[in-house]
């Protein structure tokens, strides 16, 4: 069995989902869980979100965790990491919920009305249509990115998740004989 190239298992663009670069952290969890990916009839959210600009131009990569970052409110932030993991230990405060109620869920609806370009990771590689699965892994790893945009005469035409590039090996390694 050959193995394929970026652009057989690409999502194209049109059907992997993208916000613009104002859209409010907000907008951009309604996006996710209203987008539904169906590839080789296997479904799943997306794990991350395209940023693109007004000339349509891709400008990063909005992943869930970045959201969850932009979401911590800012009084979290100001503390220290050891004031912040003792807040958090259940172990030394056994009431832990009464944090997630009130302010905390205050601080969220405010922070989640800043812009996604704001926590959104800048597009730093990629790769082309034509390339070999086994440069598509090598960025994966080298870059830690599980989600490549792919060019095509240097224009994005999809992203390949590593979630199909797992699968591609997943049917290399158990089917063949």
């Amino acid at each position: 069995m050959a193995t394929k190239r970026a652009g057989e298992i690409m999502i194209p663009l049109d059907k992997y989902p993208s916000v613009p670069h104002w859209y409010t952290l907000r907008q951009a969890v309604e996006e996710i869980e209203n987008s539904k990916l169906n590839i080789s009839g296997r479904k799943s959210l997306p794990r991350a979100l395209l940023v693109f600009d007004e000339h349509h131009l891709l400008l990063g990569i909005v992943r869930r965790r970045d959201i969850l970052r932009g979401l911590e409110p800012k009084f979290l932030r100001t503390m220290s990491v050891p004031h912040r993991k003792k807040l958090f230990d259940i172990e030394i405060d056994p009431n832990l919920t009464d944090l997630s109620t009130g302010g905390i869920a205050k601080a969220m609806q405010e922070q989640s009305m800043q812009p996604v370009s704001e926590v959104m990771l800048p597009v730093t590689t990629t790769v082309n249509h034509d390339d070999h699965l086994a440069k598509v892994i090598y960025k994966m790893i080298n870059m830690d990115m599980a989600l490549l945009p792919v060019l095509k005469d240097k224009k994005v035409v999809g992203v390949v998740r590593s979630a199909d590039v797992f699968q591609e090996i997943a049917n290399i390694l158990l089917h063949t004989g």
